[in-house]
């Protein structure tokens, strides 16, 4: 049966199998079939569109990337190829794919019991990020319940953290009653609330590093277009700068400068295509907390609303959203710098460098976009990921291998940057590949005490947090209240 699933998943792929979940949970929400059927669609043509954006764009940035690789002359043993191989493996092996089946399950049993109120299974694509942690495991255990266990428990942790930023995710996303949940993108919530009072004490949240203050201030020059196609000029340089004097050099360059530009142009009109496959299915749900619980402020309902529950969606959703895409591109010669200095880290970020904007989306959201925190949290949580990303190396590889695809030619240690460079998630993998109980109940004891913190104080942690929020600058709620 397990083979079958993968097969058929295989085939149709995400921009059809997402449709169709959609298509059913709008069915289940009792939207009306016209209104599913179109949410279903739409959700389709975004994931084509990410699709073929990126695809386009990623072969010009990976190979301006490995350039500015070669010109620091950096030369580390683990080379990212991207996370699409550890994709191909999470479906290879037995434990990923006993996942794929029994999570989702597992997903809808968390939600009607009210363990979360994540609705994760509109986000089934993304199940491979859990899957691929399960696979690891099993490859160094061979142990299949603990495998399969440690990707049940990440998913656990995962949910919980979504729901903390939820609230915060739908508001500046402007997709009410949704939040993103996958496991590699989430855990970014942990240095975005815990080194906010650090970057505040430096006076960070008083920096107008907003989009808005670029727009107003700037111009055109401050418009994302143009941002896309100065920043593309920059990173072209970057990779360019012992050629500068030729005409090859400067056709790439330039190249690069257009196409950052359309993507910072193109990007948000996918984002609003893909946005409303959800829209009716917010909506809905909108109206069905509304009627279980009633006051006088409909914003302060919201936050006080225990009943309140959330879509997971894919966070295409966030990609293309200003200081999303901005704060991401800015960080790609920044880790690529950090990699070259940070002592003993052996991870040479490439491929997945283009995934930097999906890996700030929850630090984005609860900074309220203020571009210079998203690069301090960035540049501090990836730094220590690069150290677990160097630390999986060889299990990864040998993984992906035995379960996935070849190795390319040439490279003897493989990574993900974006599915391995993920502190929280190492410190997981390592208790239980431990197999030592005290370890793995340390763990789960953990995850027991923020589910209780979550479910009792909910309210107050995202009060805490949008008045965190509130206080960068440019904002009416901020303590500072600094106008353009």
């Amino acid at each position: 049966m397990l083979e079958t699933v993968n097969h058929i998943f295989q085939i149709f792929g995400a921009s059809v199998v997402v449709p169709i979940m959609i298509f059913i949970v709008a069915l289940f929400l009792k939207v009306k079939p016209k209104t599913a059927m179109m949410s279903a669609f739409y959700a389709g043509v975004g994931l084509t569109g990410f699709g073929w954006v990126i695809q386009a764009f990623t072969p010009t940035i990976t190979k301006i990337i490995k350039q500015m690789v070669d010109n620091t002359g950096i030369k580390l043993p683990i080379v990212d190829i991207g996370w699409q191989a550890g994709s191909l493996a999470s479906f290879g092996s037995t434990v990923g794919l006993s996942f794929f089946v029994f999570g989702l399950i597992a997903e809808l049993l968390l939600f009607a019991f009210g363990v979360t109120k994540i609705f994760m299974a509109s986000n089934l694509w993304n199940n491979f990020g859990f899957m691929i942690w399960g696979t690891l495991c099993y490859y160094v255990t061979h142990n299949f319940w603990l495998s399969l266990g440690l990707s049940f428990f990440m998913l656990l942790y995962a949910l919980a953290l979504a729901e903390i930023q939820a609230d915060r995710w739908s508001n500046y996303y402007g997709v009410k009653n949704a939040s993103v949940a996958s496991l590699h993108n989430i855990e970014q919530v942990i240095p975005a609330i815990i080194l906010d009072p650090l970057w505040n004490l430096l006076g960070f949240n008083k920096i107008k590093m907003t989009p808005e203050y670029f727009k107003n201030k700037l111009g055109v020059f401050g418009e994302p277009t143009t941002l896309g196609a100065l920043l593309g000029l920059l990173i072209g340089i970057l990779g360019n700068l012992n050629s500068l004097g030729t005409l090859k050099a400067w056709g790439q360059i330039l190249t690069v400068a257009v196409q950052l530009s359309a993507i910072m142009t193109i990007f948000p009109l996918i984002t609003d295509v893909f946005s409303k496959a959800f829209t009716p299915l917010a909506e809905e749900i909108d109206k069905n907390t509304k009627s279980k619980h009633t006051g006088s402020d409909e914003n302060v309902n919201e936050v006080k609303n225990k009943k309140r529950w959330f879509l997971g969606v894919d966070d295409g959703v966030g990609y293309g959203e200003p200081a999303t895409i901005i704060s991401g591109v800015i960080l790609i010669p920044i880790m690529v710098l950090v990699a070259f200095i940070l002592p003993g880290n052996k991870t040479l970020p490439i491929v997945d460098l283009i995934s930097l904007p999906f890996m700030v989306e929850s630090i984005v959201a609860i900074t309220r976009g203020n571009i210079l925190k998203v690069i301090a949290n960035g540049v501090v949580w990836f730094s220590l990921g690069l150290y677990a990303s160097s630390w999986l190396g060889t299990f990864y590889t040998g993984a992906v291998s035995h379960y996935g695809v070849a190795l390319p030619a040439g490279i003897v240690l493989i990574t993900s940057f974006n599915l391995m460079a993920r502190p929280l998630n190492a410190l997981v993998f390592a208790a239980f590949v431990s197999q030592n109980p005290i370890f793995i109940g340390l763990a789960i004891l953990v995850y027991l005490v923020l589910l209780i913190v979550l479910r009792r104080y909910r309210p107050q942690i995202w009060e805490y947090l949008n008045n965190m929020a509130d206080k960068n600058a440019g904002y009416s709620g901020s303590n500072e209240k600094i106008t353009y």
